[in-house]
C-alpha cells in the first residue's frame, strides 16, 4: 500500500518509465518499480541596507525531485528523475514583490541504465547526476549538476574505486564557480570529463582521493579524510579536506583547505570549522556547496575567494525529541583586492521534524559584507527563511 501511495503522488511522471512494448501487466510492473524523492518549499524574506540605501525582497521556491527506479531483470536497473521546477533543474522561484504566480516546469534530468552483473562492480550509462567531490548532484532546493556518459564503480576489499567518462554536461547552466576576480568561470556543455577515484576505510578512518579533467579548462585534485569516536559520552566526528585547481587558460594557483571537529554529548551538540585558501585563489569546484569547497551554514562560502581564511561555530540543542534549536555563526576574512569581501553572520534555526519524512526549519538572523574598494558598498542584512521539505 506504500508503494501505490508513493507512485500516485508522481503517476504524470513515472508512468513515463514504462515502455509500450512491455509485455507485464501493470500489477507486475508497479512491483519491479521503486518510486522516491522530495518536495520542498522555501519562503525567503530579506531586508537589505546598502550603502545607506534600504531595500526588501521576498520570494517563495517550490522545487519536486522524483526518482523513479525500475528493475528490468536480474543485473539491469532503469533509472529516472524528473524535475519539478525551473529549467536547468533549479528552482521554481518566485518574488511576491514583482511576479504573479506561475506554473512550475517539468523536465527529465537522469536516465540511465545500471548494470550490476559482475561482482562486486555497478556500471551506470547515460545521462545522469556528476556524483563527485567537486559537483553536486542532486539537491532538495538548489541546482543540480548532470552529464550524459558511463560511471563505473568497483569494490576491492575495503577499496571502493570509481572512474568516470561524461562527454556533455549541464554545467553552462548550472556552474557556480567563479574566478578570482568573482566572474563566473565560462564553461561549455559539450567539453568532455574525466574522473578517477578511490575510497576506503582504515582503523575507523574514512579517506578519499580523487582527479578530475575539464577539457580545456582545467584539472583538480582533492584529498579527505573523516572519523567517529567515542570519549566516554562525547561522540567526536574531525574531518579535513585539501584541494587543488589548476584552469587551463591562467597561471594561479587555486587551493582549499579545511578541518574541523563535531561534537554530541546528550542533547547537545557543537561544530567548530576552519579554512584557508591560496592567495592566487580559492575555485576548486563547480559548486559553492560541493565537497571540495566550504560550505556549512548559510549566506557565507569559503570557495571562489581568494587569500581568505573562514570560521564556522555553531551549538545546538535537542530540547525536545522532534525539535531542535541552534545558534549559528560565520565569519570570513580576505585581504584579496578582487571583488571579494569581509563577512560575517549570525542566525538562529528552529527545526522541528514531525515525522522522520516531513522536516521544517525556521532562520532568522543578521549578515554584513564590508568591502575594501570606495566604489562598493557595504552591506547589512536582516534575513528569514522558512523551509518544508517531505522526502517520500
Amino acid at each position: 500500500m506504500k508503494r501505490l501511495v508513493k507512485l500516485s503522488l508522481a503517476t504524470s511522471v513515472a508512468l513515463a518509465s514504462f515502455s509500450c512494448a512491455n509485455a507485464q501487466d501493470l500489477e507486475q510492473a508497479i512491483k519491479n518499480v521503486d518510486v522516491s524523492g522530495t518536495v520542498a518549499y522555501r519562503y525567503n524574506d530579506y531586508e537589505e541596507n546598502t550603502g545607506g540605501q534600504s531595500d526588501s525582497s521576498t520570494s517563495n521556491n517550490y522545487k519536486i525531485a522524483v526518482n523513479v527506479k525500475s528493475q528490468v531483470n536480474d543485473d539491469v536497473t532503469a533509472n529516472t528523475r524528473f524535475i519539478i521546477g525551473e529549467a536547468g533543474n533549479k528552482p521554481y522561484s518566485l518574488s511576491t514583490h514583482t511576479e504573479g504566480d506561475k506554473q512550475m516546469d517539468v523536465t527529465l534530468s537522469e536516465v540511465n541504465f545500471t548494470y550490476t552483473g559482475i561482482a562486486n562492480t555497478s556500471i551506470t550509462l547515460g545521462k545522469q547526476g556528476l556524483a563527485t567531490p567537486y559537483t553536486v548532484h542532486r539537491d532538495s532546493m538548489d541546482n543540480e549538476q548532470t552529464g550524459t556518459g558511463i560511471l563505473a564503480v568497483t569494490n576491492v576489499g575495503p577499496v571502493t574505486l570509481a572512474g568516470a567518462y561524461f562527454n556533455q554536461t549541464n554545467l553552462q547552466d548550472s556552474n557556480e564557480a567563479k574566478d578570482n576576480k568573482g566572474n563566473n568561470l565560462t564553461i561549455n556543455g559539450d567539453k568532455n570529463i574525466v574522473f578517477i577515484g578511490a575510497m576506503a576505510n582504515f582503523a575507523g578512518v574514512n579517506v578519499d582521493a580523487s582527479y578530475v579533467d575539464l577539457q580545456d579548462t582545467f584539472d583538480a585534485y582533492t584529498i579527505g579524510l573523516d572519523a567517529k569516536y567515542n570519549v566516554g559520552d562525547v561522540k567526536l566526528a574531525p574531518y579535513a579536506r585539501y584541494s587543488s585547481l589548476d584552469l587551463d587558460n591562467s597561471s594561479d594557483d587555486n587551493k582549499l583547505w579545511k578541518l574541523g571537529m563535531r561534537a554530541n554529548m546528550g542533547i547537545f551538540g557543537a561544530h567548530l570549522g576552519y579554512g584557508e585558501t591560496d592567495e592566487e585563489g580559492g575555485t576548486v569546484g563547480l559548486d559553492a556547496s560541493s565537497a571540495t569547497g566550504y560550505d556549512e551554514h548559510w549566506n557565507i562560502a569559503l570557495s571562489g575567494i581568494a587569500d581568505a581564511s573562514i570560521v564556522f561555530a555553531s551549538v545546538d540543542a535537542q530540547v525536545m525529541p522532534k525539535l531542535n534549536v541552534a545558534l549559528k555563526y560565520t565569519n570570513l576574512d580576505t585581504d584579496s583586492k578582487s571583488a571579494a569581501q569581509d563577512q560575517e553572520e549570525i542566525y538562529t534555526q528552529v527545526t522541528y521534524n514531525m515525522s522522520k519524512n516531513l522536516s521544517t526549519y525556521v532562520r532568522f538572523g543578521q549578515y554584513e559584507a564590508d568591502k575594501e574598494d570606495a566604489n562598493d558598498k557595504d552591506i547589512d542584512s536582516t534575513r528569514g527563511r522558512l523551509q518544508v521539505q517531505y522526502s517520500f
